[in-house]
């Protein structure tokens, strides 16, 4: 079985020695879960395990850990080079909307223009070379090519404005995919986001909180008798591994012993007061490439429409070959041409529709927030009582009785002088 891609993140950007608490609150994964990932990632990968004196255990990894799995697992290669595969592939197919716009203008266009010379040629022989010269004086055929160089934005935006970008835009071609399709859901990660927040919440309280310190962090947390018995806390209890603890008085904290466990102190992590949905953007086209790309839209609709009325008179219908070929496909030229217009406009609409809800949650999160920092005396009891669990032991080196790496006989001839301490004390004790 592969290793999980989260927890090989997860530990790399940990400093390669870890806990199970470490990787959980890191990547969001379930305590179990990042458990058995690691034990299987430390067998494949060549990593150690190091056992403190009170029977923690550390994930020690190589740094070039990556590399051995790549030289063991041929799905993981294969997996790599698919990822620079898809890059170029998606980058195709990308471009290739802006493509076929650029064509379908272009064929369309062509074709009426040998018709309506066609037309002249037809009326009056005589007069035909002047008159078509004269009728190419008014064709307009646009310096389409230049729109697929590197640096069209830059050429583009010059003609309106001398002040450079401030970072970097697409080029036309995939502009038009942005215009048509948009750049992707913004909240992809959204709930890998969410776990990692609410996994730094409860590290920063040092393993212990109270429901009102996670609730910024959840979408919905009930109404009624669910929200007044926090039931919204139990996925956050199953996860991590928590404990409810009842006060005196009846309050409810959490407490997760096994997130006070850590490899290294990595002290108060900053995060956001609430968990913040991004907003859908239309597009992130400038509105320059937006405004061409419609332009463009229409102009391809306009030239299918005056086609169509032109390949239906008597002349046209001897026409054969390129004009033939377009006439041929000039359904499918218009149908693309109006959805290249239906469809942005249909996202449009849906995008206004899907941010209001996304600003309502924000809202709603946001207030949690605001009654967290403007806590009433209740609550402010409520988190003192969570804080009598709050705890966090740091295995370093001087904690540990036993590690993978070296040769148990050594260690025990390392640790004979403080295994003795640890005797003379338990003695003392008794």
């Amino acid at each position: 079985m592969a290793p999980n891609p989260a927890i090989m993140q997860a530990v790399e950007k940990l400093g390669y020695r870890v806990t199970v608490g470490d990787v959980a609150a890191q990547s969001g994964l379930e305590i179990n879960f990042a458990q058995q990932g690691l034990l299987a990632l430390a067998s494949d990968a060549g990593g150690h395990l190091q056992v403190a004196d009170t029977g923690e255990i550390v994930y020690q990894f190589p740094r070039n850990f990556r590399d051995v799995l790549r030289n063991k697992f041929l799905r993981l290669q294969l997996q790599e080079w698919w990822e620079k595969i898809w890059k170029v592939l998606f980058y195709l197919i990308r471009i290739s909307f802006g493509v076929i716009l650029v064509a379908s203008i272009i064929l369309i266009y062509v074709a009426i223009a040998i018709i309506i010379i066609a037309s002249l040629f037809s009326n009056d022989n005589n007069d035909s070379n002047s008159r078509s010269s004269g009728n190419f004086n008014f064709i307009w055929i646009p310096d389409f090519w230049w729109i697929f160089t590197p640096d069209y934005d830059r050429r583009y935006s010059q003609s309106y404005t001398t002040s450079a970008p401030e970072e970097k835009k697409p080029n036309f071609l995939e502009a038009v995919f942005s215009f048509l399709f948009g750049d992707g859901n913004p909240n992809a990660d959204l709930e890998k986001r969410r776990w990692f927040q609410i996994g730094t919440v409860i590290r920063n309280q040092r393993g212990a909180v109270a429901a009102e310190q996670i609730a910024p962090y959840l979408d919905e947390i009930g109404q009624g008798y669910s929200r007044d018995y926090e039931d919204y806390m139990l996925p956050v209890l199953t996860k991590f591994n928590g404990v409810p603890e009842v006060s005196p008085v009846g309050d409810i904290v959490y407490h997760f012993p096994e997130l006070q466990t850590t490899a290294a102190d990595q002290g108060q992590q900053s995060i956001g007061a609430y968990l913040r949905e991004k907003l859908w953007q239309f597009s992130s086209a400038t509105s320059g490439q937006i405004a061409l790309s419609i332009g463009l839209g229409t102009v391809n609709i306009v030239g299918a429409l005056v086609l169509m009325v032109l390949l239906r008179g008597a002349l046209a219908a001897k026409f054969g070959g390129f004009v033939g070929f377009v006439g041929g496909i000039l359904g499918i030229l218009l149908v693309y041409g109006v959805g290249f217009l239906v469809i942005p406009a249909i996202r449009y609409f849906w995008i206004q529709h899907k941010n209001r809800q996304i600003e309502a949650r924000n809202q709603q999160r946001q207030e949690r927030a605001v009654v967290l920092n403007q806590a009433t005396p209740e609550l402010q009891n409520k988190l003192a009582y969570a804080r009598q669990f709050a705890a966090q032991k740091v295995i370093g080196q001087e904690n540990l009785v036993y590690t993978t790496e070296n040769e148990l006989l050594d260690q025990q001839l390392q640790q004979s002088d403080r295994i003795d301490e640890e005797w003379r004390r338990r003695l003392e004790q008794g």
